[in-house]
């Protein structure tokens, strides 16, 4: 029960950090970061009367229904909470942030919380931090075992009918978002004053929101990723580097025999995985072990096992 309570916290905390990239720094400055929410922008403008939350909901329900449907997914009460609460607290926020009907419809960020937020002279501010916002946000969403729905699930369906990488169909579906905003706000509503900066600039920045977005989600779930593996190869029993390893550093190795390809004398292969800090010290106990053994040190991608990361569960969303 704990464990439940804290996940739906940390999920009703990840849509709040979310709603708020897109209320305070995406919607009112026309950028479209791909996905629902960006089609969403997009139609806003089209039909200001009608809000970004509202869109969602328009997209979200629909393909919910499709991924039941087309998928046969079974679809988790986190996914669909965070999925329906994205967009009301978006809306939520948008009300509150702005003073007037008029200045909601247009999003004006020079009403934008009394004007206090208005950084229509600083884009590429803006543009990174919704960016980080959003993709901290949906991190931590991800992180306790939900989506937020959307563009995942197109993704999903292009992926099992269309036979394409999952990762290619969200690109598709992204860059199809953002040539429509191309299209609405960049060519379709741009003023003829903004000459200095052209309102299909836009779509530039919307680019590099959704990479920063990537990035930062992939942060958020995955961590750094700086462990390292280290292999050693020596005809000695590098005993000093044994002990270090099980003493020092509190963790095992596994040794392999092997013999050399040219020599055929029998070797030593030692296989360890460690944090980068300590990469350093193991370095010097292998020199002090063995100057002469052959060392190959690589990123570990990923590390599971004892003393890491548990082994995920099947029915567990595993987003890499």
């Amino acid at each position: 029960m704990k464990k439940t309570v804290i996940a739906w916290v940390n999920i009703v905390l990840g849509c709040i950090i979310l709603a708020a990239g897109f209320v305070f720094f995406i919607n009112p400055y026309k950028i479209v970061p791909g996905g629902v929410y960006g089609a969403s922008i997009v139609l806003h403008n089209l039909f200001p009367s009608i809000q970004v939350g509202t869109f969602g909901y328009m997209f979200d329900i629909p393909l919910l229904i499709l991924s039941v449907v087309l998928l046969g997914a079974k679809l988790g009460t986190r996914t669909i909470g965070a999925a329906l609460m994205t967009p009301f607290i978006m809306n939520t926020m948008s009300h509150f942030a702005y003073p007037t009907q008029e200045a909601l419809e247009a999003l004006d960020p020079a009403e934008l919380l009394g004007g206090t937020m208005n950084l229509s002279d600083h884009l590429m501010l803006t543009c990174i931090m919704g960016a980080v916002l959003i993709g901290l946000g949906s991190g931590i969403v991800v992180r306790n075992q939900a989506t937020t729905g959307g563009s995942d699930i197109v993704g999903m369906i292009l992926q099992k009918y269309c036979h394409i990488r999952f990762s290619t169909a969200i690109l598709f579906v992204d860059a199809a978002v953002v040539c429509f905003g191309l299209v609405v706000i960049g060519f379709g509503i741009g003023s003829a004053q903004d000459m200095e900066e052209p309102t299909w600039y836009l779509s530039f920045y919307s680019l590099i929101s959704i990479f920063v977005i990537s990035r930062v989600i992939a942060y958020v779930i995955n961590g750094n990723k700086n462990d390292k593996m280290i292999f050693v190869i020596s005809e000695k029993e590098l005993l000093p580097l044994r002990d270090y390893i099980l003493k020092d550093l509190d963790r095992s190795a596994t040794y392999i025999k092997g013999s050399g390809l040219y020599s055929r004398a029998d070797k030593q292969i030692l296989f360890l995985v460690v944090s980068y800090k300590q990469v350093a010290g193991v370095k010097m106990k292998i020199k002090e072990a063995d100057p002469r053994a052959f060392v190959v040190v690589t990123d570990a991608y990923d590390t599971f096992g004892e003393g890491w990361k548990q082994l995920p569960s099947p029915n567990e969303i595993n987003p890499e």
